[in-house]
């Protein structure tokens, strides 16, 4: 998983590209911790991810959880198609409520039915 942080007015914007999965789950919980601790608004830019597992979920879970619990926001953007697919499998789009944009493959109507 490779991590690319910057700045963007009050927001620390994070790009994830590669697996978000059990392989690096751990290292990333670390220093998504110590990210949200820092900024006080902390956007995931998702369109790199090329693979998203259980981990991962329980990664985003935890990391929206934490935000939460310290008074801060987290925000998903841009999902790519694999994390679109899983959240949506998991029926956790509602949870995150960030508006959906797939990055790369425009939606019609009939594919969000």
């Amino acid at each position: 998983m490779d991590v690319v942080e910057q700045q963007s007015g009050a927001t620390r914007c994070v790009t994830l590209s590669g697996s978000l999965d059990i392989y690096c789950a751990a290292e990333m919980r670390e220093r998504l911790a110590a990210l949200l601790q820092q900024h006080p608004v902390l956007e995931l830019n998702l369109a790199e991810v090329e693979e998203i597992d259980t981990s991962g979920v329980q990664l985003l879970l935890a990391a929206k959880q934490m935000a939460s619990n310290l008074g801060h926001m987290l925000k998903l953007a841009a999902h790519s198609a694999p994390v679109l697919a899983t959240l949506e499998l998991c029926k956790l789009l509602p949870y995150f409520g960030d508006p959906v944009v797939e990055f790369g493959t425009p939606r019609t109507t009939k594919d969000a039915a």
